[in-house]
């Protein structure tokens, strides 16, 4: 058997492979963007094919710069952006549709009227979930009613259900593997997480055929066999976790109190809450963090739906700068906004608000308002969301935390974490491997087959980067925030 590890990281804009030495250190690395599609106002879609051609490009060509084979492959660690739905044929592999994104808000009036019936309680209670289109069983539901014959071939056992994990191991192992792990199955609002098993009053709330599910398995566990025509010879796969349980995972987050977030297209903060799962009075979600041996830890969750998207649009949409690089010296040239807040809800707002009819603004505009207002609003739009998270969430968790870790792309702004550590009061944390989601996949893969004790040694010698310490003075940092609520309530004024 081989002694390194294969980690894929399936996300929103792009898929990744990376490949990790025995140490848990990257050799091999490879990247594609993925197209995203948007068929009607708030409406996201990607290309199934398209994913898993750019998987096999992606781990064939990281496996190729590693100077590797596949018989020096000892498993493959899977790790996916959540809540993304797929629909497909059992006999063929064949998607119904075109996979509906984490971020889509086309069930809004489905998940309102379910509110209105009463059974938010029981969702929030068996899920850890609110209800809201963010999560999969409303998106499942909505092929099933829409996609011509969907329903009636479902009933007849003649479709799969998953998130993207589920649709790579069914891809990767030719069909013989229909499963997900805890921490996807608990992003469904269809699997009940004290139990850990799919629950059969949530499937007929949502409507789902129980027989579209995938089996539930541990976060490390035996996933079947890549077949060998994927990288020359068949790879074991043995860790699958949803994108931010993965980065808790690879932030070494195993304690009880233990944070991070990951600043990608969203922003999502976890907390390590143990082994018994937290109630939020916020409307934070509880969720599996990982299973391993059969044994779940908790995490409380924030998500926040727009934080590199912001910087996104302003280059892609308003043209207003090159790339996403120019945005901390603009940032950093200004000694503040000149009043300028954004509220970056393109899809909604996340938590602790959840409002998905909502919609975003810049206010405070005036005639001195320049560009470099306009793009310095948008990252503090980020920090100013974090703190709404990191309040509900030190309250609900009743922890004083240390530090938050960090990772993901937005990461790399120096200036933005610096204002992140003054915005919270609280140190913040980078480490020196910032690609900690698909070191979690490879973690779970490595500790199953065996090359680590355990998934807390595999690349922990990596150590930190930068520790940004907060320096600016309370009084400002209240007026500020006091800024940002207003803005963010005159935006609800709106819903």
């Amino acid at each position: 058997m081989g002694d390194h590890i294969l980690a894929i990281d399936e996300g929103t804009t792009s898929t990744r492979a990376m490949v990790f030495d025995r140490a848990g250190r990257p050799c091999g690395v490879a990247q594609r963007e993925i197209r995203q599609f948007y068929p009607a106002d708030g409406w996201v879609e990607h290309d199934p094919e398209e994913i898993w051609t750019a998987t096999e490009a992606v781990c064939r060509e990281a496996v190729l710069k590693a100077g590797l084979k596949a018989s020096d492959i000892a498993a493959i660690g899977i790790t996916n952006q959540r809540e993304t739905t797929l629909l497909w044929d059992r006999r063929t592999g064949e998607p119904i549709h075109k996979a509906i994104v984490w971020q889509d808000r086309r069930t809004a009036d489905t998940c309102r009227d379910l509110v209105r019936d009463g059974v938010e309680k029981l969702v929030s209670e068996r899920t850890g979930l609110v209800i809201d289109p963010y999560f999969s069983a409303s998106k499942l539901a909505w092929l099933l009613d829409h996609v011509p014959g969907a329903r009636a071939r479902a009933e007849k056992g003649k479709l799969a259900f998953g998130t993207v994990d589920s649709f790579l191991l069914f891809r990767l192992t030719g069909g013989k593997t229909h499963a997900t792990d805890a921490t996807n199955a608990s992003r469904t609002s269809l699997f009940d997480i004290a139990r850990q098993e799919w629950d059969a009053e949530l499937l007929r709330i949502f409507r789902v055929p129980a027989s579209l599910l995938p089996r539930v398995l541990d976060s490390a566990a035996d996933f079947g066999v890549a077949k060998a025509d994927f990288l020359g010879a068949p790879v074991p796969i043995l860790g699958v976790a949803g994108d931010q349980q993965a980065s808790l995972i690879g932030q070494g987050c195993f304690n009880p109190g233990m944070i991070k977030s990951t600043f990608g297209t969203g922003c999502f903060t976890l907390m390590n809450v143990g082994e018994r799962p937290v109630a939020s009075k916020h409307r934070l979600l509880t969720t599996i963090g990982y299973r391993l041996n059969g044994k779940a830890a908790y995490a409380l969750e924030g998500a926040i739906f727009a934080a590199g998207v912001s910087v996104q649009w302003l280059r892609d949409g308003l043209k207003l700068i090159e790339n996403a690089a120019v945005s901390e010296a603009m940032a950093a040239g200004l000694d503040g906004t000149g009043g300028v807040y954004m509220v970056p809800a393109f899809t909604g707002l996340g938590a602790p608000h959840w409002a998905p009819t909502a919609r975003g603004a810049i206010l405070g505009i005036t005639r001195d308002t320049r560009v470099e207002h306009v793009v310095r609003a948008a990252l503090e739009s980020v920090c100013y969301q974090m703190r709404d998270l990191m309040d509900a969430m030190a309250e609900d968790g009743g922890i004083t935390l240390a530090a938050l870790r960090v990772d993901g792309g937005m990461a790399a702004n120096n200036w933005m974490l610096q204002f992140l550590a003054d915005m919270l009061d609280l140190p913040v944390e980078r480490p020196a491997f910032t690609e900690s989601t698909a070191l979690g996949a490879a973690c779970l893969a490595a500790f199953q087959a065996g090359l680590c004790a355990s998934p807390a040694e595999f690349g922990a010698d990596a150590g930190l980067d930068r520790r940004f310490v907060p320096s600016m003075p309370g009084e400002r940092r209240e007026t500020l925030y006091r800024g940002w609520k207003q803005a963010v309530a005159r935006v609800l004024a709106r819903v």
